[in-house]
């Protein structure tokens, strides 16, 4: 979905509550419980002083919040009313670019408080959240219904030919002309109220169904005894007593629902039985009945989007949601679904039959389930590529691999960073580190919070405290990754597995798209562009991770220090695609399921679980492989990704398509391809239709032929997008 600049406010909230790329911030639990009494001004609504204008993690307490809402929310209106009353013919300076200086202080409350929710939350927090969430809502379709505004934006708009604009303020104006009208501003009265009444109750459901998620990610452990640990390995079994030791039970072992946590367990747990009790929980969160299920939320929830579509004169949600992304169409996205769809599941029936005949072969007597699939992948991976995570594992030290995302970026982008330990971050697990350029500019500051904790949402995300922009003198980005690994015992390092480490850079990619970003414009800087367009930075970052030339620096064992060898490098990259049949219909699902969920017309008497089944079994999905996300916890699409889940597989056919401009040069790090690539990808923010952008890296239009190489699953056909 693009971020236009009626949702730019609300994108740095959305950023907290979305799971590729989100949006995030936090400050440490033992100040939640300050007594704000005890402090006579409000640290959020006072100038920050601290280096790099941080916000002021060290004088924050929870009860800061709200009063920062009401005060933030109250400026906010009086700028909006002198901007909507002057006298004088609207302008782009006057109106646009005013509307650009606006509600600063509420962007920093809002930034500090979602980030704080989704890294480090509480139930003061989260009381907190559900009452700020409807407010912050009600506050923008206020905003963007004002019809003082739209007249004056849509003047702009009708005399655009005579402003002489330049391509930023272009798109600026576009992006503030297609808010307001997606606000409803052009419609009738009652319209505009029942669209302001849906936009308050969808913030109250979206709050509730984070929430319940995380209550059911933090009610659940899988509590081990040393008994129960046959066929883990080392580092997993010193993670899991970590995990037990942190929720109070030294001595045990733990698995979590945190990806990091649980999907090793599924991959080398000898015991089927906890096997599936893991799998359970991990797939019935949000479903599990009571309080916390979130099936009724969920229907709520599309019915209002579907009213609230054919209100704005769109036939569905998804159609709504389409309409500036580069997809434009629900039917395109489908064409591009299944194009890839059909050769992954003749691949993941293959492999379906070749783990069936490994259960055979070991003896088993019993059917494969999906609780075994990772299982018995790792052995047949083994078996034919003399490779598991537990051989690769130990050469992946989180120190290292951030060190190995930092030295790319300095190879590709001239970046050069310095880890900064005297600034007072909102955890201690979190670092900062100050990012220059190669003339020793500074460009940001990048805070990297890596460490799985109770009290954070599980998955991976980028965020910002402060955007990028040039509108009154050179602002520099605060930008904040957030990840979920599982923490290494005490003394011993932290281990990730190959997805883990690909996660890492992956989050790097979106804060470099934040932290180079050179744009005038608040509105589209950095990530601020079409939802479809926001993964290429992040996913075609990955590819650097795999390089013969980084792994050998960077892949070294934690225990002997020896380098990786090339042939286990050859082996891992040989194995790249093993069980690419299953990882790639695990996504393809739950993006086909998003995206008919929300071209649906009808959602009366909605039961998700009955659509999920039908649209699975509609397009044949093996029963042994269940959705990456299943619809009770689908927080992508609850966030900023409805109907647009499918952004990754769009992205990823220009990021396979991208990295073979650096392939046909001989030079991964080819100089002129990556100077290329900065100034038309990662600095130019949303400052060029996405289309022309990716046209004016490559020379020409992305397909899909190296798309389904990359998963090795090529075929003689290919699409241009």
């Amino acid at each position: 979905m693009a971020r236009t600049a009626a949702s730019q406010r609300k994108a740095k909230a959305d950023r907290a509550r979305r799971l590729a790329g989100g949006r995030s911030a936090a400050v440490p639990s033992k100040r939640h419980t300050l007594a704000a009494s005890r402090r006579a001004k409000n640290p959020l609504l006072e100038p920050w002083t601290a280096a790099f204008e941080l916000p002021p993690f060290d004088r924050l307490s929870s009860q800061h919040f709200l009063p920062a809402f009401d005060r933030a929310l109250a400026d906010n209106l009086k700028e909006l009313a002198e901007i909507a009353g002057q006298r004088g013919a609207p302008t782009f300076q006057n109106t646009i670019e005013a509307l650009e200086r606006s509600g600063r202080t509420l962007d920093r409350v809002a930034s500090v408080f979602f980030n704080l929710s989704g890294t480090d939350t509480s139930p003061e927090i989260q009381e907190i959240e559900r009452k700020v969430a409807p407010r912050l809502a009600k506050h923008t379709m206020r905003v963007y219904q004002d019809a003082r505004l739209f007249k004056r934006v849509a003047t702009l708009v009708e005399r655009q030919a005579g402003l002489r604009l330049s391509e930023e303020q272009v798109r600026v104006l576009e992006r503030y002309h297609r808010a307001f009208v997606k606000a409803g501003a052009s419609l009738k009265t009652g319209a505009r109220r029942r669209l302001a009444t849906i936009a308050e109750r969808l913030a109250k459901l979206a709050t509730k169904f984070n929430q319940n998620v995380l209550t059911d990610e933090q009610a659940f452990l899988l509590v081990l005894d040393a008994g129960d640990l046959t066929g883990l390995p080392d580092a997993l079994r010193a993670a899991a007593a970590e995990t037990a030791s942190a929720r109070g039970l030294p001595g045990k072992y733990g698995i979590s629902l945190s990806r990091s946590s649980i999907e090793p367990f599924l991959q080398f747990s000898a015991r089927r039985d906890l096997r599936e009790k893991a799998f359970q929980a991990w797939t019935h969160r949000g479903a599990n009945g009571g309080k916390t299920d979130n099936r009724k939320l969920v229907a709520e929830i599309l019915a209002l989007r579907a009213e609230r579509a054919r209100l704005l004169g769109f036939a569905t949600a998804a159609a709504a949601t389409l309409e500036f992304s580069m997809a434009k169409t629900p039917e395109a996205v489908r064409r591009l679904l299944m194009e890839v769809w059909h050769p992954a599941r003749d691949r993941a029936l293959k492999e379906r039959d070749a783990l069936q005949k490994s259960i055979t072969a070991a003896g088993g007597n019993f059917r494969l389930a999906a609780w075994d699939w990772r299982y018995y992948a790792e052995k047949v991976r083994k078996a034919k590529f003399d490779i598991d995570e537990a051989l690769i594992k130990p050469y992946l030290q989180l120190e290292n691999v951030i060190a190995a995302a930092f030295d790319v970026a300095h190879r590709l982008f001239g970046v050069v960073v310095t880890e900064r330990k005297d600034l007072s971050l909102y955890h201690a697990d979190a670092r900062a580190f100050e990012i220059k350029d190669a003339a020793g500019r500074h460009l940001g500051l990048f805070v990297g919070d890596y460490y799985a904790r109770p009290s954070k949402r599980s998955g991976a995300w980028m965020s910002s405290w402060r955007d990028q922009h040039r509108l009154d003198g050179e602002v520099r980005p605060l930008v904040v990754n957030v990840m979920n690994f599982a923490k290494g015992a005490a003394g011993e390092p932290t281990l990730l597995s190959s997805d883990d480490a690909r996660t890492l850079f992956h989050e790097f990619g979106h804060a470099l798209h934040g932290l180079l970003s050179s744009v005038t414009y608040p509105s589209i800087s950095g990530t601020s562009v079409e939802r479809d367009f926001v993964e290429l930075p992040s996913q075609l970052y990955e590819h650097w991770l795999l390089q013969p030339e980084v792994l050998r620096r960077y892949g070294r064992h934690y225990k002997t220090g020896k380098p990786i060898s090339p042939s286990l490098i050859k082996r891992l990259q040989a194995a790249r695609n093993c069980n690419q049949g299953f990882q790639t219909l695990e996504y393809l699902a739950s993006a086909i399921v998003d995206l008919d969920l929300h071209v649906l017309k009808d959602t009366k008497g909605l039961d998700v679980d009955n659509f999920e089944r039908q649209t699975l079994g509609s397009i044949g999905m093996p029963e042994e492989i269940v959705m990456r996300h299943r619809i009770p916890h689908f927080q992508h699409i609850i966030g900023g990704y409805a109907a647009g889940y499918y952004s990754y597989l769009w992205s990823e056919v220009m990021d396979a398509d991208a990295f073979e401009a650096f392939e046909a040069t001989g030079d991964v790090f080819d100089a002129k391809t990556a100077r290329r690539l900065y100034e038309t990808i990662y600095s130019a923010g949303g400052r060029r239709d996405p289309a022309a952008a990716y046209q004016a890296f490559r020379g020409r239009p992305p397909t899909t032929k190296a798309l389904l190489a990359k998963r090795g699953l090529a075929s003689d056909g290919e699409v241009r997008h």
